[in-house]
């Protein structure tokens, strides 16, 4: 599944529970889904305490 596909169908699924279910049901499941996202890309190493902390930081002297 490319990309595309992928945002297609997370798009329209949750376009999805909010006719089913309304605005609080689908504000609910796309929270959910940001923190599964997150919680995997912490559990795959690609998010970092020290990376959010460099991001902080002002580079500029």
């Amino acid at each position: 599944m490319t990309r595309q596909q992928f945002g297609f169908l997370a798009g329209f699924l949750l376009v999805v529970v909010w006719a089913l279910g309304g605005a609080g049901a689908a504000a609910a499941a796309a929270l959910a889904g940001l923190v599964g996202w997150l919680l995997v890309r912490v559990l795959d190493g690609d998010v970092n305490a020290p990376g959010f902390a460099d991001r902080g930081t002002d580079r500029r002297g």
